[in-house]
C-alpha cells in the first residue's frame, strides 16, 4: 500500500476475504481514473497495452496496492534479480490469485510526486525488466529494410531496361538501403544474444511449486534423515561403542582377582 493515503483501507476486508477463500494473492485494482487528468488517463492505458504486448503480463490499473501469502512472499523471494518491477513479476510467480475493485481517493494533502519525467523512467525500467522485444523488433526492422532494398534493386533494374533511370540515384538507394538492413540485422542477431546473457544473469526460478503430494513430502523426510546419517556419523559411533565394550572388559578383569 502507498503512504499517500489514496489507497482505499476498506478494501483490506475484502481481499482478507479473497485470502481466507484461498487466495495467495489480491490485487487492488481501481474502479477507474476519474481522480486523474486525461494526459495521465491516457498514458496509464497505453502503458499497460504496450507491456501486455511486450509479453510482460501486468494487470490493469493495479498498482502496488496487494495482499500477499508467506507462500507467495516466498516465492518472489527466489527473484534475486535487483531491479524489481513488481507489477510484472508478481504475476510470475503463479499462485491462486484475484482481485479486488476500489475507488481510489484524491490526495489530502501537498501535491504529486511523480512527474512526467519519473513516468518515463518507470515505464522504460518495467519495459527492459520485463521483455526483449524490443530488442527483436531491431532484428525485424533490419530484415524489412533489406527486403525494401531488393525491392528497390528489382525497380532498378526494371527502369534501366525501360530507359527511365537516373545515372546514380538506383545505386545509391540500392546500396543505402542494403547497407543499413544489413547493419540493423547484425545489431539485431548481436542483440539476440545480449538478450539472452541479461535474462540468464537475473537467475530467476524454471518454476515454482505450489503443492506438494503426501508421498513426495515423505519420500522428502526420508531423503533427509538419510543425508543426515552419514558415513562419518556411524564410524564414530562405533569407535565409541568399540571404546565402552574395552572399558567394561578391564574393570570385568580388575575386579576378578579382588573377589578371589
Amino acid at each position: 500500500m502507498d503512504a499517500d493515503l489514496q489507497d482505499d483501507v476498506d478494501a483490506c476486508d475484502a481481499m482478507i476475504e479473497r485470502y481466507m477463500a484461498g487466495c495467495d494473492i489480491v490485487y487492488g485494482v481501481r474502479r477507474h481514473r476519474t481522480t486523474d487528468t486525461f494526459f495521465k488517463r491516457t498514458t496509464a492505458l497505453g502503458f499497460y497495452k504496450i507491456m501486455n504486448a511486450l509479453g510482460a503480463n501486468t494487470v490493469y490499473n493495479h498498482a502496488d496496492y496487494r495482499l500477499m501469502s508467506r507462500r507467495a512472499l516466498e516465492g518472489l523471494a527466489e527473484f534475486s534479480e535487483v531491479n524489481l518491477f513488481l507489477r510484472g513479476i508478481v504475476p510470475m510467480i503463479g499462485y491462486p490469485s484475484d482481485v479486488v475493485y476500489y475507488d481510489r481517493k484524491e490526495l489530502a494533502a501537498g501535491e504529486s510526486k511523480y512527474p512526467l519525467k519519473k513516468m518515463l523512467a518507470f515505464a522504460i525500467e518495467g519495459i527492459t525488466s520485463l521483455s526483449t522485444k524490443p530488442i527483436r523488433m531491431i532484428t525485424f526492422m533490419g530484415i524489412a529494410a533489406f527486403f525494401v532494398s531488393i525491392g528497390f534493386l528489382i525497380w532498378a533494374v526494371v527502369d534501366f531496361f525501360r530507359g527511365n533511370t537516373i545515372t546514380g540515384w538506383a545505386s545509391m538507394m540500392v546500396s543505402l538501403w542494403f547497407i543499413g538492413g544489413l547493419l540493423l540485422l547484425s545489431v539485431g542477431i548481436v542483440g539476440e544474444y545480449v538478450g539472452k546473457i541479461y535474462l540468464e544473469s537475473k537467475h530467476r526460478p524454471r518454476y515454482i511449486i505450489e503443492s506438494r503430494t503426501p508421498d513426495r513430502i515423505r519420500e522428502r523426510e526420508k531423503g533427509r534423515s538419510r543425508r543426515q546419517e552419514m558415513p562419518g556419523e556411524n564410524l564414530r559411533r562405533s569407535r565409541a561403542e568399540a571404546r565402552e565394550l574395552q572399558t567394561s572388559k578391564r574393570r570385568e578383569a580388575v575386579q576378578k582377582p579382588e573377589q578371589e
